[in-house]
């Protein structure tokens, strides 16, 4: 009786288990869709592609459209927090800033693609509300308030930071010989000086050492 009692316990854990992989392959193979830029493909492919029967797609999303929203979102969302948990221990919103950039511009090149999801659909996540925008407008906002930086209009700074990821990453795709990292620190250097940084200080900012980026990669899908 104990023995079933048990049985019966862990069963449900178990489905909750199983469930939770089925849904994790389907987004991965869309995210590995949507970086090669192939959304028009039947759900089919999309199911054979995360080795699972059909029929299980529909126990998890509604529609194609549902599942590559939700992968998009999912793959920002998951980079966005690993920057909250970098810059969790520094005290200058304009570090956080910079630092934050300058490890979202490195990613275009060491992570393609989750760069690429973010190329694509980086104008309509320059307005969600999970991501990195929310991010970036949380530590312009920090700057602003703490005195770091000179802003008049914070959502036309967020527009300027999105264009600015945006056109590095499609540079650093379209010429694969660039130094990404130094790149990275130029575009984000000229950022803080529009910003009101003096150019001295804009400079140590970005001359400051990056978490090890080989750790960031290990949480990275």
């Amino acid at each position: 009786m104990a023995d079933k009692t048990v049985a019966e316990k862990t069963a449900p854990r178990r489905i909750d288990r199983r469930r939770a992989r089925t849904r994790t392959a389907l987004v991965h193979a869309a995210q590995r869709l949507l970086a090669e830029g192939r959304m028009d493909v039947p759900i089919l492919e999309i199911t054979e592609l995360a080795d699972i029967g059909v029929g299980s797609f529909y126990n998890h999303f509604d529609s194609k459209d549902e599942l590559f929203h939700v992968a998009v979102e999912e793959a920002l969302e998951g980079w966005g927090a690993l920057m909250d948990r970098l810059t969790a221990d520094i005290d200058d919103p304009a570090v956080a800033y910079a630092q934050s950039f300058r490890l979202t511009g490195r990613l275009h090149r060491r992570h393609p693609k989750l760069s690429r999801i973010l190329l694509i659909h980086g104008l309509e996540l320059a307005h969600s509300d999970r991501g990195l925008a929310p991010r970036a407008f949380h530590d312009i906002s920090a700057a602003v308030n703490a005195g770091r930086f000179e802003v008049e209009d914070l959502d036309l700074a967020l527009a300027v930071t999105a264009g600015a990821t945006l056109a590095l990453g499609a540079l650093l795709h379209e010429q694969p010989d660039r130094d990404d990292a130094k790149s990275s620190d130029l575009v984000v250097r000229g950022l803080l000086r529009q910003f009101g940084i003096p150019a001295a200080e804009a400079e140590r900012i970005c001359s400051l050492d990056l978490p090890d980026l080989d750790l960031v990669d290990t949480v990275i899908v």
